[in-house]
């Protein structure tokens, strides 16, 4: 690899679609150009989780999460070393995370809720994209991924989105979404901001220089 990575951190509310937009984007640059860092996999242990009034676990609050480390990963990787996280697993039973080497590559695809709110996070980013989209309809995601992908039934999704998820939007997105440099409403599709996206990368990211010395 030749020079610095590029840091593209991805930022929006839950069931805005970020790991949709950054998988897409990895799959649309060419092969190898591209590694995803997603913040998910730096969840604290359980027994350092913080409950709410009525015992539960919030996992929607940037104390969840080592955001430290994450921000010693991504420096890791902009000086050309590789990392090893466990894959977060969200406490299914049973199921143990299994463990990841991320390479550094051209160009870094960060995606998380904080990574705006942290200041060490967010000065590490090259391009700083938000990701929109309404509270109906990233509600309605959400309802489908978690039934889908970690069992939960309808009631459990809606406590946690009334009591955890929209107070921590509120809170530790809103405020900080002038702060990017690009937005991408995800209301019913995202094709034309993700050929934006794309395009930049290739022209900044010193992608299409590399493309055309093995052509």
């Amino acid at each position: 690899m030749h020079g610095r990575p590029y840091l593209v951190g991805v930022a929006g509310g839950s069931g805005s679609g970020k790991t949709t937009l950054v998988r897409a984007l990895r799959d649309g640059l060419p092969p190898g150009t591209a590694c995803i860092v997603s913040q998910d996999d730096y969840y604290l242990p359980l027994d350092r989780q913080r409950t709410d009034p009525n015992g539960r676990i919030n996992w929607d609050l940037p104390t969840a999460l080592d955001l430290d480390l994450l921000a010693d990963d991504l420096r890791s990787l902009a000086r050309g070393e590789a990392v090893y996280r466990q894959e977060y697993t969200y406490e299914q039973p049973g199921m143990a995370g299994k463990w990841m080497e991320i390479r550094p590559a051209r160009v870094v695809l960060v995606e998380g809720l904080f990574l705006l709110q942290h200041p060490g996070l967010r000065e590490l980013f090259d391009l700083k994209v938000y990701m929109e989209a309404s509270e109906e309809v990233q509600l309605e995601r959400r309802i489908q991924r978690d039934r889908r992908e970690r069992g939960y039934d309808r009631q459990h999704v809606l406590y946690q989105w009334e009591h955890h998820v929209m107070p921590a939007y509120r809170e530790h997105l809103l405020p900080y979404r002038h702060l990017c440099d690009l937005q991408i409403v995800n209301e019913t599709q995202y094709q034309r901001g993700l050929a934006v996206l794309r395009d930049h990368l290739l022209r900044h990211a010193g992608i299409r220089s590399l493309v055309e010395e093995t052509a």
